[in-house]
């Protein structure tokens, strides 16, 4: 048995080193797949050798391995079909989805463990930290599930933005009242299950009123905080188990997405907690009725554009979640292809939060076989839009809004956006002129060196990519 402990810990080192090889390769396009492959078989190595090589303390195996093998088979049907089937589009909801998923199993492992401690090695595990380890599994992975399902729902469109009266308040109230049973939990010996069945339940009231405020121009933000979450939630099982690869893994997870929220943040010039009670973006729309006051918009002809581009020197295109909607990612690469046989330079600008989770364009254009290399963080892109051409915005509103510069009584003042309104010419590829998630008109479509192209994103870029071919 000592042989077999042995090599288990070996196999969970083997395992934690393929997670932070695996996420180091996840940071460049190049090596994402090839580092996601790797974090891949240490997961599966790892899941292996605690089946055939863990023991217990009094030396036996794992048993129920039929149930075991079944709930694998089963996992990995689902989850292959389920990443097949799945559309461009739809990527944020799966992403949500597999997130809630992580997070209902941290707070089941809680849950199961928390039912073998009897009452006579109770202060033995409190003292050791794994009643506190329990709790929080339990709370955060409660949390995690059901805002997931929440942010699920809203990214299909099937849970609108809802705020209660005084819901700030409630929910405050609810976080004190869970934490408070929490506290007296660890310190209280009788009654412990039904008890922590109303912390379980209240942690998953708490998951959805946490996101069912938040408006969808914070879902990137939300997204990535919820993972977080569950990475934290998952630590804690790898905590209780004393599993290795499953803390080193958690903990990466968690670390990974707590980095991104702020990032996120900061690319929207608004604090976690302002994101979270702000309920940004939740009323879309409501400024549209403004639109005579800023001016008259100008549209181009599907020509006039084609000539544009094709006699410019720099075009940048500029994606939104417009662009996923209309499924416009590979008629957008041909485009860039024939400008490019041309001579023109074509880059894209992405902006932080552009779409509807963490580096949707990035992965968007990826499947469109896009060059890397013409992948411009905004930090990259803003200096270059006084030299450029033409810049073709596809889909993307709020990103591209002037109004966040200049405009101190917008709600989006001070959230840094790619500054495409300083380019010689700008063309708006939209349907039409609602507005974005942030539910506020967009500045940019009055100026002077704007040009609207009405229809399907998809629809004109493939008549434009024609009338250039015809030039």
């Amino acid at each position: 048995m000592e042989l077999s402990q042995n090599l288990l810990h070996i196999i969970y080192l083997l395992a934690s080193l393929s997670f932070i090889l695996g996420l180091k390769m996840l940071s460049h396009p190049k090596t994402a797949r090839n580092g996601n492959l790797i974090a891949g078989v240490g997961m599966t190595l790892a899941i292996f050798a605690t089946i055939f090589l863990y023991h217990n303390a009094e030396g036996a195996p794992i048993g129920n391995l039929p149930l075991i093998f079944l709930g694998l088979i089963a996992g990995t049907v689902i989850g292959y079909v389920m990443a097949k089937r799945v559309k461009m589009t739809s990527m944020p909801q799966m992403v949500s989805f597999f997130n809630g998923m992580g997070g209902a199993c941290a707070a089941l492992i809680s849950l199961n463990e928390f039912g073998k401690y009897t009452e006579n090695n109770y202060v033995e595990t409190l003292l050791n930290g794994h009643v506190l380890m329990i709790l929080l599994g339990i709370m955060i992975g409660s949390v995690s599930f059901a805002g997931s399902m929440i942010a699920f729902g809203k990214l299909e469109g099937k849970i609108k933005d809802y705020v209660l009266p005084r819901q700030q308040l409630f929910n405050v109230l609810l976080l004190v009242i869970i934490l408070g049973l929490g506290a007296y939990l660890m310190v209280q010996t009788e009654g412990k299950t039904g008890l922590l069945y109303i912390i379980t339940l209240l942690s998953l009231l708490y998951g959805v009123l946490f996101v069912l405020p938040i408006g969808g121009a914070d879902m990137p933000v939300v997204i990535s905080l919820l993972n977080s979450f569950t990475g934290l939630a998952a630590a804690f099982g790898g905590f209780l188990y004393g599993n290795r690869a499953m803390l080193t893994g958690g903990i990466l997870v968690g670390s990974a997405g707590t980095i991104l929220t702020i990032l996120m943040c900061q690319a929207m010039n608004r604090s976690l907690l302002n994101v979270l009670v702000g309920a940004f973006g939740g009323q879309s729309g409501q400024a549209a009725a403004t639109s005579t006051e800023m001016g008259v918009i100008k549209e181009i002809t599907l020509n006039d554009c084609a000539i544009l581009c094709n006699y410019a020197q720099r075009v940048i295109v500029v994606p939104g979640y417009g662009l996923a909607v209309a499924q416009a990612q590979h008629i957008t690469h041909e485009f860039e292809s024939v400008l490019e046989e041309r001579g023109v330079e074509v880059k894209y600008a992405i902006h932080p939060v552009a779409g509807r989770m963490p580096g949707h364009m990035n992965v968007l254009l990826a499947e469109a076989d896009v060059a890397y290399d013409k992948l411009l963080e905004m930090e990259e892109a803003n200096p270059l839009f006084k030299n450029t051409d033409v810049v073709l915005v596809i889909g993307a509103n709020d990103v591209v809004n002037p109004a966040a510069k200049d405009d101190p009584t917008s709600p989006i003042y001070g959230m840094p956006i790619l500054d495409v309104d300083e380019s010689k010419t700008v063309v708006v590829l939209k349907r039409g002129m609602s507005a974005g998630y942030a539910g506020i008109e967009n500045r940019l479509f009055f100026n002077d060196n704007t040009r609207m192209l009405f229809g399907d994103a998809k629809s004109s870029l493939e008549k434009l990519v024609k009338e250039l071919k015809n030039i």
